[in-house]
């Protein structure tokens, strides 16, 4: 919930409704809380908490990794820097972006802005960028220049994802068409079974599954293309319902910029090479996107 979403509408209903005849004591009562009512969102912003929804997309952000993922530690320690405490609350990616657009949470983690979004959000400064590529087993002879090379493939896809703005208007002109499935892991495990040619995914994440969902004998069979089709541009979005948001937007950069001339934001990465964000009880399914909403 966000800040502005506590202030209590039936008080100010119930203050409308009485006229001046209205007994003194009763009116004392009604004062009283509407006073009560109005400290409510000021000792949440006297307490610096920012609740932002999240996602699952290991290695990224995962309830079943150390600090939610290196991506929700980066997060949480740039707005630490700057003396706020983040709240994560996980739900599946559309829900979570939802959430945030209508002001029931502060923001969303996890995200690009595109057109759509900007309408309802204000996003941070880039916090880290990575590609997209397509999979592929190396037994399939596969190479692209453009997306007009790839009409004649079997293409996997998951239900509800843009990919890239240029990747969805190919999509659209009918340059190729997707078998889109309910999940990432239902994807690659197709790719694996060679029901699909090629499986676009984030190149990090695509290795991550691989390692959740593969013996090292089928690891081995997989690789993907060194051309990259896009790019994802990670950034911290704040909804534009919540009167604090700029302000709150401002400090995050700023504790973001600390966190990444100090040199810890690439230890974090260092850290996520060695698998040091991988706990030993780790359960989490790559089941999800950034993008996962178009």
């Amino acid at each position: 919930m966000s800040r502005s979403s506590m202030f209590s509408p039936a008080i100010n209903t119930a203050c409308q409704k009485r006229g001046s005849k209205e007994h003194p004591v009763t009116g004392a009562i009604v004062i009283s809380l509407f006073l009560l009512s109005a400290l409510i969102p000021l000792r949440a912003l006297a307490a610096n908490i920012v609740l932002l929804t999240n996602s699952e997309w290991p290695p990224y952000f995962s309830e079943g990794q150390k600090h939610y993922g290196i991506g929700s530690h980066i997060v949480t320690e740039a707005f630490a820097l700057e003396g706020i405490e983040v709240e994560f609350r996980f739900f599946p990616p559309r829900r979570a972006l939802e959430l945030a657009k209508n002001g029931d949470f502060d923001g969303t983690v996890g995200w690009q802005l595109n057109e759509e979004r900007k309408q309802f959000l204000i996003a941070s400064d880039t916090i880290w960028k990575t590609d997209w590529v397509f999979f592929h087993l190396k037994s399939t002879q596969f190479d692209w220049n453009s997306f007009y090379d790839l009409g004649d493939l079997r293409i996997g896809g998951t239900v509800g994802y843009m990919y890239t703005p240029e990747f969805q208007q190919a999509e659209r002109t009918g340059l190729f068409s997707l078998d889109r499935g309910p999940s990432d892991d239902q994807g690659m495990k197709k790719l694996m079974a060679r029901r699909f040619d090629i499986f676009p995914q984030i190149k990090e994440i695509g290795y991550y599954q691989a390692s959740r969902l593969f013996t090292p004998e089928q690891r081995a069979l997989l690789t993907h293309h060194p051309k990259a089709f896009g790019h994802h541009k990670d950034q911290l979005l704040l909804s534009n319902k919540n009167k604090d948001s700029a302000q709150l937007m401002e400090r995050f950069n700023r504790g973001l910029k600390k966190l990444r001339d100090s040199g810890k934001m690439q230890a974090f990465f260092d850290a996520l090479e060695r698998g040091e964000y991988n706990l030993p009880t780790d359960s989490s399914s790559p089941s999800g996107t950034l993008d996962a909403t178009e």
